[in-house]
This record gives structure tokens, sequence and C-alpha cells, in this order.
């Protein structure tokens, strides 16, 4: 059998794709995230939320308010070591220009990273979330839905705060498989996990502040509007901090003293 025809929109799809992953110079990470430190504190299932800088970065960070544009899934040893040596796979993510595919540890070593880990998961939930990640493996994202990726260049486009998030569900086809949360959202709904909290109602008062807010998580618990963000606002998910995981004291920080003694004699 012949391959497809190259045909323009395909051409154009991944000419827009390329200048969407585009990184924007200047940015530096506050916490750089080693590799080895993130090996020895994540477990599989925990989801590493990224801060990136690319294009569609800041478009998904303006839209969804947050910090974080991305979301990677951690699988530890699931996938075969490289037989050239190579860095193993750990994380699997989905990116406009790629797909769903496994990447190392070491690809966001200078980013600004958080660890968010659903709690109480059970070995049995775990390894199905597992398997359903690595099952999507070789998903590709549809380069031919031009309007899926044409809002992302518009970094802040000037609408309502409250019509943003349905702004990356615009387009057609699976357009929030952009931002791989979508899919870490439905590997979680395979086991009926939770992410965001349920409406409850005591007489006299309610969960959600207006019906707004409540309307906008009911409309949410679909996976396909899940985003970077509400991993780390779930209530059932636990931050992890890797420099808190292995012992923290204050006391045996080193401080740059003479740096700040110079200050402070310039300032008089």
């Amino acid at each position: 059998m012949t391959a497809p025809a190259d045909t323009l929109l395909d051409r154009l799809g991944r000419w827009l794709a390329g200048r969407l992953q585009e990184e924007s110079s200047g940015y530096e990470p506050y916490t750089p995230s080693d590799a080895e430190t993130l090996r020895r504190t994540l477990e599989p299932g925990d989801i590493l939320l990224v801060e990136g800088n690319q294009r569609i970065s800041a478009a998904i960070k303006y839209l969804t308010q947050s910090t974080w544009s991305h979301a990677a899934f951690y699988v530890g040893d699931a996938l075969p070591k490289p037989e050239d040596g190579a860095e193993r796979p750990r994380l699997i993510e989905v990116t406009m220009g790629e797909g769903c595919v496994a990447v190392p540890l070491s690809r966001y070593r200078t980013y600004n990273t958080r660890i968010c880990r659903a709690s109480g998961l059970s070995p049995e939930d775990r390894d199905m979330v597992v398997a359903f990640m690595v099952g999507k493996l070789g998903l590709k994202y549809d380069l031919k839905n031009i309007f899926d990726m044409l809002r992302y260049f518009l970094p802040t486009p000037p609408v309502p705060v409250r019509w943003r998030r349905r702004m990356l569900a615009f387009g057609s086809g699976d357009p929030t498989r952009a931002i791989c949360s979508t899919l870490i959202a439905e590997a979680y709904g395979q086991i009926r996990y939770p992410i965001l909290p349920e409406i409850t109602r005591a007489p006299g008062r309610a969960s959600a502040q207006s019906s707004y807010s409540r309307k906008e998580i009911l409309h949410i618990r679909h996976h396909s509007l899940y985003t970077p963000r509400d991993f780390d606002l779930s209530p059932y998910f636990r931050i992890v901090k890797p420099t808190l995981e292995y012992g923290f004291d204050y006391r045996a920080v080193t401080w740059d003293d003479k740096a700040a003694d110079a200050e402070t004699k310039a300032a008089e």
C-alpha cells in the first residue's frame, strides 16, 4: 500500500504546529528540575505539571489562568530502555507536533515543574491507568484541524474569563489533545477517580459561590475540558515536592551573606 499524498493542508498544519512549538527567549526557571531527583521522587501514575515557554504555552496559561501549561504522565519503568543506551523514557505526553509520545525526564530539566499524586490509589488501579496511557502511544494529533491551532496564536484573546476554558475546545476533531491533561483525565476516568470535587449542598448553603461556578464544575467533569491547572487544584491529588521528600533542614542552608552585605553597603 502506498502512503497518502502529502497535501497542502498537511504542510500548512505542520508549519503551524512548528511555529506554536517555538520557544521564547529569556525563560529562566526558579528551581530547575533535576532528572535524577525527579526519578527518585516520582511514582507511576504521578502527573508532572510543566511551566512551558512556547507560544502555545503562553496561550494555555492565559486561557486557564494558571502557571502550568502542560502535563506529562509518569509510567516509571513500564517502557523498555532504548537499545542504543539512551535515557529510558519515563514520561508519556501529548504535544501538537508529535502526538502521544514517550520522553525521558531530562526533557524538563530546565523548566519549573510540579508533581501531583493521586491519593490512595490502589496498585491495581495504578496499573490500569499506566496501561491506558501506554496503549495511547502513537496517537496522532490531526494537523488538518487548522482552526484548532489558530486559536493559540492569540495568547491574550479579548474574551470574558468564563469563556476562556471553552476556547480550548473550540474547533473540530479532538482539539484538546494538544494539551495532555485531557488524555490523563480520560485515563483516570477509566477507574472513576475524581479530579474536581463533586457538588454537595447543605441546608442553607452551597459548595460553590455562584450559579456560574456550579455550572462550570459540572461542565468540566468531562475529560475533554480538563486543563493542567485542574490537577493542581484538585483536593484528591497531593502536591509532592522533591526537596521535602527526603528531609529538609533549614538550618543547613548556606546563605551568601557577603553578597547581601555588599548590597546593603552600596545602598547606604
